[in-house]
């Protein structure tokens, strides 16, 4: 006989439906900054959003070549 934990086994869920749940059901939103279903203007409220909630991102690195 073969037993697994709640929460372990079945069908695994897409991001996207995790994404959603989540909104639905707790009413959490994540977003990423490079969603293409975002306008500039919604991305750069999302950014400021993260900011003002999180403080900023590290800044990219350069890549020194040479």
């Amino acid at each position: 006989m073969r037993f697994t934990p709640k929460g372990y086994g079945g069908q695994r869920r897409d991001p996207e439906q995790v994404k959603r749940e989540g909104w639905h059901e707790q009413h959490v939103l994540a977003v990423s900054l490079d969603d293409p279903r975002l306008t500039w203007p919604e991305r750069e409220l999302v950014r400021q959003l993260g900011e003002k909630l999180y403080g900023r991102l590290p800044a990219a690195r350069e890549v020194r070549h040479g």
